[in-house]
Parts: structure tokens; C-alpha cells; sequence
């Protein structure tokens, strides 16, 4: 039985993007994503014009090894196809592009990679990252500076050290075989996917749709729905086992579909030391948008590193500060609602007399809300039942004043509940001599016949 593969090709322009700077081609044994820069004027050039060279070495070879060294000649071919476009048409000076490919031979599979597009394999339902980006941000995530969580909302995020394009006249390109077997499943995709789409999602989506154009549909239908900032390409590579092996249609998607359109090219001739006919590279205008490819030199690189450590310093302060401002707007409430309970006031008992309290009744903790403004000297034994059981259990007052004048209507209440004198009259004695005392009818007499004598 042979070794053929079934694949897909999809590619959309995204949610905000203008135009497609995306590149997608699957054919016999040759899958490919490009994905340009350099602005709206450069970028679909860049990936189109890269995709339509490499697609030129799409067919059988003896080994992996033969494709792997096809992937690099066409590679440097490529990166001086765009470099002598730039000459050409100095308007896109400054254009490049990522570029990830897999030629398939046999049981094999030859990969070339540079940029930030990327290469997956999932193999028994597991779901693996082949390719490593060439970016800023990988490198500090590979120098432990900063997390693969921080590297996904890194500022410098989209900056390239390694792209095609005139930007670098010898490009350094990651090359490598490596095995396949039937039931593998590869995708290639641009970033528009991988940095809007999160892995296990990607994973999930691999795993549940048997189709590979129905598996490309649903990855780029997810972007979209996570608002789809850039464009997204998907190329997806299923790799089976067959009696037959069918002829292949090579499907190509994005920028590299549609014909490349140049403006009227310049081609400027300057006269160096009396040399008639030597020509110069011309340095036109720079795209209207920001390259995002910087040189990888050591330099550049601990300039970058040294920046991300101030921005890093600059956001511990940020946060220091604000947190001091919380903090201080915390403990400003807090101060400011304990000078209103000391507007309040209330009457209760202290120490077995009626005090006023300065205060609320609530405590914060171990910490009391009220304090004895002031002790009288009305006990609350003086006070009627009710009175009394009243203080004990507190009575409100909106001010001082209020209080000191619950205070008098207490002292009042005490007064007319005790005599004048302050004591409590003793009970009348029962006599002692066996005479009883006087009554309400008038006054008797005893003759020791124990009778009362008739008036």
C-alpha cells in the first residue's frame, strides 16, 4: 500500500486587515504558509511571490534528504527574488516574509521554517508544536526572561529576527527531516491562527473534524470569532495509507492566487567615477506601515532586552503606586467614617451609673467604635424598672445635646422615684404589750378586762 495524503488549503483576510498578506498552497507533496510584511504595500507581494518559486519544486524525490536540500535552493532563490522585486520596484522596499514548509516523501517529511508562521503535528490525539518562532519575545521565553503567558501580550510580540525578503540578504532557515506515519495529521498556519487561537482549542478542533477542509474551515471560523486582527491562513496535511494514488490538483490560497500587480517600475542608473552604467540598489520610500523584522545581532537584541527590563520596572512602579493610591483612599474612608461615628452619641450604664457615651455600639475587630464621655451621678438603682432596663440597653441620641437632655429626664425620673430625704420610711412597729394600736374608728383603751368600755 502507498503512502499518499489528502489536504486542505484555506485562507481569510481577517477582521481588520484590508488586504490578504497571507499565502496558502497544498499540492502533491509540497505544503506551504507565507505570511508577508512590509505594510499594505509590500507584504502580499512578499508571500506571493516567495509561495509562487517554492511551489516550483512541488513534486516526487527519491529521499527526504533530495527535498531537503530542494527546500533550500528554493529558499535562497526565493530571497533573491525579492530582493532583486525591491530593486525593481523601490516602492516595496523594506517587504518580507515568514515562510513554513513540509515536502513529504515516503515515510518522511522534510520542514523548512523561518519566521513566526508555524508547523503542527498531531499524532494519537496529541497535538505538538515542530517549528519554533523566530521572534523577540521567543527568544526571551527561551532565555527564561519571561513566560510563554507573558510572551502572548509581550508589547514587542510581533517583532521578527529572521524573515525573506530584502531585509536580509542571507537568511538563516531551519531545516529538518523527520518521520511521519499514516493517521498523522499536519497543519501549517500563519499567526493570524496560532496568535489568536489558543492550543488546546486548535488541538480540539484538530481532533474533532475527520475532514481536512472541514478541519481548515473550523480553525479559521474560531479566529474569526475571536475577532480576527490579522489575517489567517491554514494548511492542513493528512497523511494515510492507500491502494491507489490519485492525481492531485495543487490548491493555492491567499495573495499568491491572485496575479501580482506592480506599479510602473523605476530603474535608476548612476554614473560613479566617471563609470557610465553601474547601477545602485535604490533605497525608496519605506512602507506606510512599521516593519516588523529587526536584525538578530547581539546589540539589538540587549537593547531590546534592556528596554523590556525598563518597561518592566516602569510597570512594578505603576502598579506600586496605584496600589498605595487604593490603599490611601481605603484608610481616607476608613478615617472618615470613624470621625462620623464620633458625632453620635447614646445614654447607657457605666460602672452602675447613667453615662453618655461618645459613639456607635459597634465594634471593628477588637476595636470599639464609642467611648464614656461623661458619667453622672444618677445610679441606675435610683431609676424605675422600665427606666432602668431602658439604659441598660442604650438610648439613642443625635447630639450632646440630646443626650444631656435624656440625661436631666432621667435625673427626674430617679427623683420622684425616692423621697425627698433620700430615705425610705420604715414600717409601723406592731405593739408590744399585747394591745393593738389604733385603728381608723377611734382610739381604745385597755382595764386589763381586755373589753372596751362603752363611751
Amino acid at each position: 500500500m502507498a503512502i499518499v495524503t489528502v489536504s486542505a488549503a484555506v485562507s481569510h483576510v481577517g477582521k481588520i486587515r484590508s488586504n490578504n498578506q497571507d499565502s496558502g498552497f497544498a499540492g502533491e507533496t509540497l505544503f506551504a504558509v507565507a505570511d508577508g510584511m512590509g505594510g499594505h504595500a509590500g507584504g502580499d507581494v512578499a508571500s506571493a511571490l516567495a509561495l509562487k518559486r517554492l511551489a516550483e519544486i512541488d513534486g516526487q524525490y527519491n529521499s527526504a534528504v533530495d527535498a531537503e536540500f530542494a527546500l533550500q535552493e528554493a529558499i535562497v532563490a526565493a530571497n533573491a527574488v525579492l530582493t532583486e522585486t525591491v530593486y525593481e520596484h523601490p516602492e516595496l522596499t523594506g517587504m518580507g516574509t515568514t515562510l513554513s514548509a513540509l515536502v513529504r516523501v515516503g515515510h518522511s517529511v522534510a520542514l523548512a521554517h523561518i519566521g513566526d508562521s508555524r508547523v503542527y503535528r498531531l499524532r494519537d490525539d496529541v497535538l505538538t508544536q515542530i517549528t519554533v518562532d523566530h521572534t523577540f519575545v521567543q527568544r526571551l521565553v527561551d532565555s527564561g526572561r519571561i513566560t510563554p503567558e507573558e510572551a502572548k501580550t509581550h508589547p514587542r510580540r510581533s517583532v521578527l529576527m529572521r524573515v525573506l525578503g530584502d531585509v536580509d540578504a542571507a537568511p538563516e532557515v531551519d531545516l529538518q527531516v523527520m518521520d511521519t506515519r499514516p493517521g498523522d495529521r499536519w497543519m501549517l498556519c500563519s499567526d493570524g491562527l496560532s496568535g489568536v487561537v489558543e492550543f488546546d482549542d486548535i488541538e480540539t478542533i484538530l481532533k474533532d473534524n475527520a475532514e481536512p477542509h472541514a478541519a481548515a474551515d473550523a480553525l479559521v471560523k474560531e479566529s474569526l470569532d475571536h475577532g480576527a486582527p490579522d489575517n489567517v491562513t491554514v494548511v492542513i496535511v493528512d497523511v494515510h495509507q492507500s491502494l491507489d494514488t490519485p492525481a492531485v490538483e495543487p490548491v493555492v490560497v491567499g495573495s499568491a492566487a491572485v496575479p501580482i500587480a506592480f506599479e510602473q517600475p523605476v530603474r535608476r542608473t548612476v554614473r560613479i567615477a566617471g563609470i557610465p552604467g553601474l547601477r545602485m540598489h535604490p533605497r525608496g520610500p519605506a512602507s506606510t506601515e512599521p516593519s516588523h523584522f529587526e536584525p538578530g545581532s547581539d546589540d539589538y537584541l540587549d537593547e531590546l532586552i534592556e528596554e523590556d527590563r525598563r518597561r518592566s520596572r516602569r510597570r512594578k512602579a505603576t502598579w506600586l503606586v496605584a496600589a498605595i493610591v487604593v490603599l490611601g483612599l481605603i484608610a481616607g474612608g476608613l478615617y472618615a467614617g470613624y470621625r462620623w461615628t464620633q458625632t453620635r452619641y447614646y445614654v447607657g450604664a457605666s460602672n452602675g451609673s447613667v453615662a453618655i457615651f461618645q459613639g456607635i455600639q459597634q465594634t471593628v475587630g477588637p476595636i470599639a467604635l464609642s467611648h464614656v464621655f461623661q458619667e453622672t451621678d444618677v445610679t441606675t438603682d435610683a431609676l424605675p424598672d422600665y427606666t432602668r432596663r431602658q439604659v441598660e440597653n442604650t438610648i439613642s441620641a443625635d447630639s450632646i445635646t440630646a443626650a444631656l437632655e435624656i440625661v436631666k429626664r432621667l435625673s427626674d425620673s430617679a427623683a420622684t422615684n425616692t423621697p425627698t430625704d433620700g430615705t425610705t420610711p420604715p414600717p409601723t412597729p406592731a405593739p408590744t404589750d399585747g394591745t393593738q394600736g389604733t385603728g381608723t374608728q377611734g382610739t381604745g383603751t385597755t382595764d386589763g378586762t381586755g373589753s372596751t368600755p362603752a363611751p
